[in-house]
């Protein structure tokens, strides 16, 4: 019986250490967590978390500093430019509100379903004028600025200028301008600023070279001109920020992108430029055992999130265990069923006709029944969308469609996996005036289309849209219209308190680890750090916003460390299997401990993400 007793002790220490090993709940995680009790600022470049810290020591609050790390990162290309898109929640601290800024450009004159068609073409492109949508985050970044900063554009965009006007390019992206110049040289604008070395072996900039982009920065100085010219008028703080905002969009600058996008094949005109808003909308909502997590609108992929919450309330994952069999298969069979719904239902509400079943989607009572579609024991490859219009009491105008949906699949190579986890950035923000912002900016990236001599990178974003209604009924292009986004921010209350804020790159897996983030820190109890650390898995069995739009069914990606026993486990439910090293994110988060007063800021240790707290 001793002897008995001993050897259990010995399997529950080998299990226990087991369990640290495969970074269930660190000891030790590779970067340190932040802290800070008066601000944080946290994104994906380390110059441009110094940014943000510049703000801060100025005086500005979280949306000032928020405005500075988005243009720094256009200004690096984090993955984005300036003629891409911004999405943004905000807490209010005087209202007690989230907002939303949906910054995201639409879809220019002539872009419709025939046109793409009429040129051989599934989906629309991938790269060059063609695939831009109108720029979104210069007007996204001045209205967060004019509505709830503080401080001056001059003083906003003054680190982004010092960048534009000369930095020391990091590795990561000056190696990403060297593999994609042959797509640059397509692009005489493009070819001018990112290849300094024309004709020699190498092309790009070296790492650690100094990377000056002088038609950026006179664009740059145009907005900063136009404001400071304004409030020596006696304009307010506000109001010089919009001239500046007018002088992009119906202004000079304005005549130049609609001008080089038509010279080099593209479609924007001044007056799709003219037109574009930015909206300040509601958040989407939903409570998870009490916490209210708020997600952008259903023109992006946020509230699939939120549908998958719903689903996983009604189990009992800490029971289940860390990344045990079950709680895999649970959360994959629970993503796909949200997934498949974002496939169908999702896009922009404006061009909805009020048809979109988004209140059906996000209740409970569909959660339920979705949830009785989940196979205990075998993954199903062939799950669909459901129908929440029941439970609206309407009909579902699309029953013929749903029956034959989804046939498109593809095998796991390296461009599928390019085009599934395709970057971006994250911006995350707090102060203790208690603002908080969560933004992920994106487009325009590496290798971009500049927009003549504004320095401008356009959107790639043009590729999200579908050009054939069975697929997407919501999301076929049209102009005027916003593609639906992978781009997703998310921030969670707690007893009507900030509780997260989180966000990450990288396309359509972003909520599948942004939910396998706030469930490790709500389920399990480990600290935002080893949150953003912890190994995830990844399902490849929704449709990617990019490239093909295809899917694998069944496709599901492990950490290299999951044991033996649970590989096995899985491919005997019908999971075709493969490994990456690191799984983590790049996530970046703040967590806000009431208890303590002060701030608990993660940042993953997937990439170059970098934070600042004081």
């Amino acid at each position: 019986m001793k002897k008995l007793s001993l050897l259990l002790l010995q399997i529950i220490l080998i299990s226990t250490t087991w369990a640290q090993s495969f970074n269930n709940f660190p000891v030790t995680t590779q970067k340190p967590p932040l802290h800070g009790k008066h601000w944080m600022a946290i994104t994906g470049k380390p110059l441009a978390a110094t940014a943000g810290a510049m703000i801060f020591t100025k005086g500005g609050n979280a949306v000032d500093a928020s405005c500075a790390m988005l243009a720094a990162t256009c200004t690096m290309w984090d993955v984005l430019s300036w003629g891409g898109e911004t999405q943004a929640l905000i807490y209010n601290p005087k209202t007690k509100k989230v907002i939303a800024i949906n910054a995201m450009g639409v879809a220019p004159t002539g872009a419709t379903a025939d046109f793409f068609k009429g040129k051989g073409m599934k989906y629309p492109p991938e790269f060059g004028p063609l695939a831009a949508t109108t720029p979104g985050t210069p007007g996204g970044l001045m209205t967060m600025l004019a509505e709830y900063g503080t401080l001056s554009l001059k003083d906003v965009l003054a680190p982004a200028m010092q960048l534009a006007d000369g930095y020391p390019i990091e590795a990561q992206t000056a190696n990403s301008i060297e593999r994609g110049k042959e797509e640059i040289k397509k692009w005489p604008y493009s070819k001018k600023v990112f290849l300094p070395h024309l004709g020699s072996k190498r092309e790009a900039p070296d790492a650690g070279e100094i990377f000056v982009q002088k038609d950026l920065l006179a664009t740059l100085q145009k907005l900063v001109d136009t404001e400071q010219q304004a409030l020596k008028k006696g304009k307010t703080r506000k109001e010089a920020i919009y001239a500046a905002y007018d002088r992009f969009y119906k202004g000079d600058i304005a005549k130049e992108i609609a001008r080089s996008s038509q010279e080099q094949g593209g479609l924007i005109t001044e007056q799709d430029l003219s037109n574009w808003k930015v909206k300040i909308e509601e958040p989407t909502m939903t409570t998870y055992r009490g916490i209210e997590v708020y997600k952008m609108q259903q023109w992006t992929q946020g509230p699939a999130l939120l549908q998958t919450l719903n689903i996983l309330e009604n189990f009992d994952l800490k029971s289940m265990g860390y990344n045990s069999t079950r709680y895999i298969h649970t959360l994959y069979q629970a993503m796909n069923l949200a997934f498949a719904d974002r496939d169908f239902y999702y896009g922009d509400p404006a061009f909805a006709k009020d048809q979109q079943p988004m209140k059906g989607l996000l209740s409970k009572e569909y959660a339920k029944e979705r949830m009785k579609l989940i196979n205990p024991e075998m993954n199903d490859p062939k799950i669909g969308p459901g129908d929440p219009y029941p439970i609206e009491g309407k009909q579902n105008p699309f029953m013929e469609v749903l029956k034959k949906w989804g046939n498109t699949q593809a095998s796991l190579n390296d461009k599928f996996l390019e085009d599934f986890t395709a970057g971006t950035t994250s911006v995350e923000a707090t102060d203790k005036e208690g603002w908080v912002v969560s933004i992920t900016p994106s487009g325009g990236w590496v290798p971009s289309c500049i927009a003549g001599t504004t320095g401008v990178g356009m959107s790639q974003r043009m590729q999200s849209f579908v050009l054939d209604a069975k697929e997407s009924p919501f999301n076929v292009v049209e102009p005027g219209k916003r593609p639906r986004v992978t781009l997703t921010p998310s921030l969670a209350l707690k007893d009507g308190k900030p509780f997260l804020s989180f966000a990450k790159q990288a396309g359509d897996e972003q909520d599948q680890l942004l939910l396998q983030f706030f469930l490790n820190m709500v389920e399990f109890g480990m600290t935002v750090q080893e949150s953003t650390e912890a190994a995830s898995f990844k399902t490849l069995q929704m449709y990617s916003s990019f490239g093909s739009h295809e899917k694998i069914p069944g496709g599901l990606i492990l950490n290299s460390a999951m044991p033996s026993w649970v590989r096995k486990d899985l491919s005997r439910m019908g999971y075709k299997l493969s490994y990456q090293d690191r799984t983590s994110g790049p996530i970046n988060a703040i967590y806000f401990d009431w208890e303590h007063g002060s701030f608990w800021g993660g940042s993953s240790n997937h990439g170059e993400d970098y934070g600042i707290g004081w």
